[in-house]
């Protein structure tokens, strides 16, 4: 695998700096460059390009929540993992609202961390690898799932994040079928708590729902005990 070049934002540079030797030196295969703030996260990401971002919430000056939603208005397909200890159910929705891909919970070792940032690469890499230059018809919508647009009657233009993309795209690959549960959260979610999985992607099927709830012909359903089905002319 080529060197990962992993923006981390970490309000105490003790542990910041400890976790970029622990990468860098243990770990290898990365570069990282390390900001104390979102405000400073930003300012970075102009001279180093990160292929991921690794964000603590709770910051001073700029936290990772409204960092996050200025980096999504213009890199919707940017992984982007929150490190916190704050992981309720409410913590949880207000990151993937904000546009987060997924969480790691503190503490955690190097490789723990490594892991989630290999299998967030590993997704985003393997659906570039399917999508061609298709447009997909649900309903009254166009989704083009190689740039995260969804359009509503040919006007009204949505721009997706990449995990909604990623899942919007799944949920059609398979239209009419049921997606077991299961496969969806190993899929996106495997690294992560089954609890704070599950509910992450109730998040995302609500958000999709609202998304499509302009054609009432798009049903995303809850099959229970099986899975979700994506039902659309």
């Amino acid at each position: 695998m080529k060197t990962i070049k992993l923006l981390l934002i970490e309000d105490d540079l003790n542990l910041g700096y400890i976790l970029k030797s622990s990468l860098e030196d243990v770990i290898g295969e990365y570069e990282i460059e390390v900001a104390s703030n979102g405000k400073e996260g930003l300012e970075c990401m102009k001279s180093f390009t990160p292929d991921v971002i690794v964000s603590d919430i709770e910051m001073p000056v700029l936290n990772g929540l409204e960092m996050v939603k200025k980096i999504r208005q213009t890199n919707p397909d940017l992984p982007i993992v929150f490190a916190t200890g704050k992981i309720t159910p409410k913590d949880v929705m207000a990151g993937y609202e904000a546009g987060a891909d997924n969480y790691i919970k503190k503490p955690f070792t190097p490789e723990e961390l490594d892991a989630h940032v290999k299998a967030l690469i590993n997704i985003k890499n393997n659906s570039r690898l399917r999508l061609k230059n298709a447009i997909h018809k649900i309903g009254k919508y166009s989704f083009d799932p190689k740039n995260f647009t969804l359009i509503y009657n040919n006007s009204e233009k949505k721009i997706l994040t990449a995990r909604e993309s990623q899942i919007l795209e799944l949920l059609w690959m398979h239209k009419g079928e049921i997606v077991k549960r299961k496969d969806i959260l190993e899929t996106f979610w495997n690294k992560m708590d089954p609890f704070f999985a599950s509910r992450s992607l109730d998040v995302f099927i609500t958000k999709l729902r609202g998304y499509l709830s302009k054609d009432a012909s798009i049903l995303i359903k809850n099959i229970k005990q099986a899975g979700l089905v994506l039902d659309a002319d």
